[in-house]
């Protein structure tokens, strides 16, 4: 089959599409011909080499897929060949041929192509597992998402507007906000040309929200901290600027907040089935009925990855990039 391999060099660390082996299913898992595939920011960091993909992993990039069961192991028992899925797997999305676990994989919603369906799992699987089972976001809670045009973003926007929550989003243009707001945000901010920590108090007349989403670390972390109202959580889920920064715990201590944080990646398959499930249940009948879609922004062959990851890397996109095979 071909896949997309990372050459790494003392100058460079480049993809090329390159001729390899086909994954073979063990007995929990399903093979499946891909046709299309999510691009997110830990494919990026992989390939720096910052976050190695986990043990027995495959280490071709490749989060989410989006195609067609071709093979199953001997105790697969909801899935079958032909069927139209797609799956949450930890690595080998970027190729022909992909091996996932039955536990992560996901029907098609109706009505869905290849390319929608292969941006749902690995935001809906994020968006859920933290902001409603570790957050465990209640009726009218207030949520506030940064990175907003971001696949997460999108994805926690249409989620919070769909399940009956207030949402703000920060986002770093003009542009991207209004594409926020016409998505279900309740405002969005211009994080460039002003401060969102004044905003959010001004818009909840000091009481501040009650959940952030936040990707970006860093000098967020206090920023974040008085944007919370009394009991508020936060919920770290990437550190785009930096891991370290200094924190007054007072402001912890007085309100009651909760920091929290996780990766989902290196989550065993009893927690991305339960959380699977979840979906399906709870999230599926709104990808069913129109409720909520996929956001893409653009769409590139499987050869073009490189492309694609340069794209990505200049944060001009809004939604999800995706790879079709």
């Amino acid at each position: 089959m071909y896949a997309i391999q990372s050459i790494t060099s003392t100058t460079s660390n480049e993809l090329e599409l390159a001729y390899c082996s086909q994954p073979a299913p063990n007995d929990q898992q399903v093979l499946i011909k891909v046709a299309a595939a999510g691009v997110n920011r830990p494919d990026l960091l992989q390939r720096q080499g910052v976050y190695p993909p986990p043990t027995g992993a495959s280490d071709i990039l490749g989060l989410e897929i989006a195609g067609t069961v071709v093979e199953i192991g001997q105790q697969v028992s909801t899935l079958k060949p032909g069927d139209l899925i797609c799956a949450l797997v930890t690595g080998g999305g970027y190729a022909e041929y992909c091996v996932a676990e039955e536990a992560c994989c996901l029907p098609i919603p109706k009505n869905f192509s290849f390319v929608q369906a292969a941006a749902l799992p690995e935001t809906f699987f994020t968006v859920w597992s933290n902001v409603f089972e570790r957050g465990d976001i209640q009726s009218g809670e207030s949520l506030l998402v940064h990175g907003g045009g971001s696949g997460i973003g999108t994805t926690a926007i249409q989620l919070a507007k769909a399940f009956g929550n207030p949402v703000y989003v920060t986002a770093g243009s003009e542009e991207k906000c209004h594409k926020c707001l016409a998505l279900g945000a309740n405002t969005a901010i211009n994080y460039n040309d002003t401060d969102f920590v004044t905003t959010i108090h001004t818009l909840t007349a000091g009481r501040g929200v009650d959940i952030i989403l936040d990707m970006i670390g860093g000098g967020y972390l206090p920023r974040n901290l008085k944007c919370l109202a009394e009991e508020g959580r936060l919920l770290q889920i990437a550190i785009q600027q930096g891991a370290k920064c200094e924190l007054n715990l007072w402001s912890l201590m007085l309100k009651r907040l909760t920091i929290t944080g996780s990766t989902l990646r290196t989550r065993d398959n009893l927690f991305k089935g339960y959380i699977a499930q979840q979906l399906q249940e709870k999230v599926w009948p709104f990808l069913n009925n129109d409720q909520i879609k996929p956001v893409i922004d653009t769409v590139f062959p499987l050869r073009d990855a490189e492309q694609a990851h340069a794209y990505m890397e200049k944060n001009q996109h809004f939604g999800k990039i995706i790879l079709e095979v």
